[in-house]
């Protein structure tokens, strides 16, 4: 029987959609290539990574020295130790957002090498933007044999994979912002999205969390901005204790609804508050989007957004590090990442392996 997978589940590789001239980054394009270049650094250290680009041997003559940025000569490692655990596709992309528009994977129990290439509709959030190069990346990376695995067309059903969030076991956590927004899956109501969820991923159950939400948010509140898995009977969250915050309000409901969920077991969840960043605007004085929520979960690391502001960045880190015993909790500097809406989750894709 096929499932999701968690995210801890132990991976194979890790996709990385490369920022170009042709996107929204071309005004700060040389900041996020030194963001891109620290995920770069840090992925293929431990993993191997996929670099998806329209022109892979741009990245490719700007990666070695790019790996490096500032780390002191005594700390690198052997460009050789790295650039050999990176794979590159090429392909046109609109954006960088590997998160949503890259494959779903899921696994079969009954085959632990079996890999389903779920290949969902990526509509830009809501046809909010293009999509259309983004929404053809998995079938071109399938037929090129790179991905080892069963390809299964999923595109008649809007799902991006910072929508939903598994433990493992069959419970997929969602927000109903999100999943019943305009331009996704109407004519759907909850339950035709649970039972789509059932027959696609065999969710044994979906909780709801119908609070929450940051200003900013492109995507009508993605989970992986609010409330994620960090293992089964554990959901790491936003939490705003500021009163006079616009986001007080709503986290705290969303906390409350937290607290009302049991695990399969039926136990309540053990929740672990991850400090809300300080207020980040852009040249228009809109409030982004930060959150810490939006880790990734690797073999042996999770790689934790930060922001420049050393006090939330730090509590974030050891809050992470206290749940994540066995792994390295490493920060990465998304600054520039929080200006386009997201963060490091969104822009990272995880295959899981055996």
């Amino acid at each position: 029987m096929i499932y999701l997978p968690a995210e801890w589940h132990r991976q194979s590789a890790v996709q990385l959609t490369w920022p170009h001239a042709g996107t929204d980054w071309d005004s700060v394009l040389d900041e996020v290539e030194e963001c891109y270049y620290h995920l770069a650094r840090e992925i293929s250290q431990r993993e191997l990574l996929l670099i998806v680009a329209p022109d892979i041997n741009e990245v490719q003559n700007s990666l070695e020295s790019g790996l490096y940025g500032q780390i002191p000569e005594q700390e690198r490692i052997s460009p050789d130790a790295l650039l050999h655990r990176i794979c590159y596709f090429s392909c046109q992309t609109n954006d960088t957002w590997a998160r949503d528009h890259a494959f779903l994977t899921c696994l079969d129990d009954a085959d632990p090498a079996r890999r389903i290439l779920m290949d969902f509709r990526f509509n830009g959030w809501g046809m909010k933007f293009a999509a259309n190069f983004d929404n053809q990346i998995n079938s071109q990376l399938y037929q090129s044999g790179l991905l080892d695995g069963v390809y299964l067309d999923c595109r008649d059903f809007v799902l991006e994979g910072g929508a939903v969030e598994s433990d493992g076991k069959g419970t997929i956590l969602t927000t109903s912002s999100c999943m019943l927004a305009p331009n996704r899956n109407e004519p759907l109501d909850k339950k035709g999205i649970e039972q789509s969820l059932h027959n696609m991923l065999n969710a044994k159950r979906v909780l709801w969390l119908n609070h929450g939400g940051l200003a900013g948010d492109d995507t009508d509140g993605h989970i992986d901005t609010l409330a994620r898995f960090c293992n089964p009977h554990t959901i790491a969250h936003v939490e705003c204790e500021d009163k006079a915050d616009e986001h007080y309000e709503e986290l705290s409901l969303m906390k409350k609804e937290l607290q009302d969920f049991r695990t399969l077991d039926g136990k309540p969840y053990q929740l672990v508050a991850l400090p809300l960043p300080d207020a980040i605007y852009d040249e228009e004085g809109d409030r982004l989007p930060a959150t810490y929520a939006n880790f990734l979960i690797m073999n042996d690391a999770v790689l934790c957004p930060t922001y420049n502001q050393p006090l939330n960045d730090a509590q974030a880190i050891k809050t992470l590090s206290q749940v994540f015993t066995d792994r390295e909790v490493v920060g990465v500097d998304c600054s520039v990442l929080i200006r386009q809406h997201g963060s490091l989750h969104c822009c990272t894709m995880q295959y899981p392996g055996e």
